[in-house]
């Protein structure tokens, strides 16, 4: 009588973790494909339709890209528009600087100080928008005793939002005050540069701006690159504050890049148009994050 003998297959321990591994991320990556990588491609080949969610997609090519770059009344305001805010980046760099240095010394009540400044920065952006509508009002806001005075001395008042020349310096006072969120991260950033490289520079006769220029800003330099990274990126990405307090106006004045974006597909529902935008602007913050990640910002601060 014969034996039968059965094979088994021998499946090692490292091929079962590696068979757990793929069974554990299968949910993550169903969810990347489906509402991430999917939404993705579909933007890319939207971009080169005509589309309007009523009807089937209608291919146009570049159109959409030529009549874009061809807008000077929208588009190319919205991108000048968008570059103006970013004066805000470097302005928040210098302020979250400034504050951060001040809040390292050793003073009484130093907590108390650091816990004021950072709090306006947890304040959600809606919010902050309908407060700072109010404050820069120039009738009824706290704006208003000041541009009495400014009456009183022959100059003219501050209209802020409801002046295209003014309205977009609005937003800037709107971000530096909650800059809370950045002095936080710069602070950190203090708490890190080595002591005996302050002591070493002391003995050499270092004072004051010295000690800034050439031992704090060359080791925070990694960190002051990346907040300005950052900092581009959220200015191309500008939509909140405007879209509560403006929505565009006056005179198109705040029509930043994202709530044009926004206003094509939701508003005026020419997705082919608003797909070709976000394109545009992956391209545009993409080259623009490279340019600054090129700098070498500890190499100029040594140099200077």
């Amino acid at each position: 009588m014969a034996i039968r003998h059965e094979y088994t297959p021998h499946v090692n321990r490292e091929q079962w973790r590696m068979l757990y591994g793929h069974l554990f991320i299968l949910p993550w990556l169903a969810g990347f494909l489906l509402f991430t990588l999917y939404p993705i491609l579909a933007t890319l080949y939207l971009s080169f339709t005509d589309y309007n969610v009523l009807g089937a997609p209608r291919w146009v090519g570049l159109q959409n890209y030529a009549s874009l770059l061809a807008d000077r009344d929208y588009f190319w305001k919205s991108v000048g528009n968008t570059l103006f805010i970013m004066i805000g980046v470097p302005l928040s760099i210098i302020v979250g600087i400034g504050l951060a240095l001040l809040l390292n010394l050793p003073l009484r009540g130093q907590a108390v100080y650091r816990a004021l400044f950072y709090l306006p920065s947890v304040v959600p952006a809606v919010a902050t928008a309908f407060l700072w509508v109010w404050v820069l009002n120039p009738q009824n806001g706290l704006a208003a005793p000041l541009n009495a005075g400014l009456n009183r001395l022959g100059l003219p008042a501050i209209n802020w939002f409801t002046d295209p020349a003014t309205a977009k310096w609005g937003f800037i006072v709107m971000d530096l005050w909650a800059i809370g969120g950045v002095m936080v991260i710069y602070l950190a950033a203090l708490q890190g540069v080595p002591v005996h490289l302050y002591e070493a520079v002391r003995i050499d006769g270092a004072r004051g701006w010295q000690l800034i220029r050439h031992v704090t800003l060359p080791q925070i330099a990694p960190v002051i690159q990346y907040m300005l990274i950052i900092g581009v990126i959220g200015a191309f990405q500008y939509f909140t504050q405007t879209f509560i307090a403006t929505r565009g106006g006056p005179e198109n004045s705040t029509l930043f890049y994202a709530l044009y974006l926004f206003q094509n597909a939701f508003e005026f529902f020419r997705f082919g148009h608003a797909c070709a935008m976000a394109w545009l602007l992956f391209l545009i913050t993409l080259l623009a994050t490279y340019g600054v990640w090129k700098l070498t910002l500890s190499k100029a601060f040594q140099e200077a």
